[in-house]
């Protein structure tokens, strides 16, 4: 199955920065391109077909119900998740009208909005696509739980690039052995950052949780004393050693 690509249309830059940040960490979607404008969003989606448009009602130039207007009169067959302030019935429901798909108000949650997304394309699209949400699902929670074990705090950039990495090493084991010329490049491909960037956030990330002591959790989870406290792993041994343990479990 392909990716659900996304066009984000809003005049705020740190929301859109940091929304392209947590879908790019999401397996399964893909954010094609951003717009701070009306006018500058259109040419986008028209540029871009996306799948689905996370737009802005208020908007510079041109409001979000024209965005959607002049985007399918151009041929758009987007979906649209409008965000707006304004909690007025009437304002929703014209939104609804006038060919949104989806009307949330600010402020909203990142994980809203991929929910959001998820409920549209499960309606029409479909088990398997379903089937590989709930995996995915399943995955990041098993991941978290070993995290949140061996103390690797969720609020540095390490914790999702690490998660990213271990993901990609359960869908291809063999990218283990290439940790330097794809792994670490895909990872920074989907974060829109460098190689060398996501290897030392990796690092960090794992040093952090052997700073913390807690290497008894790590060989509990393991069932075998795969550590001592003056050992620490590399970030493809760490890396190998959780994405050995999810392929096991799913098996």
């Amino acid at each position: 199955m392909r990716d659900i690509t996304i066009v984000v249309v809003d005049d705020d830059p740190v929301f859109l920065s940091s929304l392209k940040f947590f879908f790019a960490g999401e397996r399964g979607y893909k954010v094609l391109g951003t717009a701070e404008s009306g006018a500058e969003g259109v040419k986008e989606i028209l540029r871009s077909e996306p799948d689905v448009v996370i737009l802005d009602m208020i908007l510079p130039e041109t409001d979000g119900l024209e965005v959607i207007s002049e985007a399918k009169l151009g041929g758009s067959k987007a979906k649209f998740i409008v965000l707006s302030g304004i909690s007025e019935d009437d304002y929703a429901a014209r939104a609804l009208k006038n060919g949104a798909n989806q009307y949330l108000l600010k402020p909203v949650s990142f994980l809203s909005l991929k929910n959001r997304i998820d409920e549209l394309f499960e309606k029409e699209e479909i088990p398997p696509r379903t089937m590989r949400f709930a995996q995915n699902r399943m995955l990041d929670e098993r991941i978290t739980n070993i995290f949140i074990s061996v103390g690797i705090p969720a609020h540095i950039k390490g914790y999702q690039f690490l998660r990213e990495a271990i993901k990609m090493a359960v869908a291809c084991p063999d990218i283990i052995n290439s940790i330097t010329k794809r792994l670490y490049p895909e990872v920074a491909t989907r974060f829109d950052t460098s190689a060398s960037k996501v290897e030392r956030a990796i690092r960090h990330a794992i040093e952090v949780a052997w700073n913390k002591g807690k290497i008894e959790n790590i060989n509990q989870i393991f069932g075998v004393k795969v550590y001592s406290g003056n050992e620490k792993p590399t970030n493809g041994e760490f890396i190998a050693l959780v994405a050995d343990k999810m392929l096991i479990e799913c098996a």
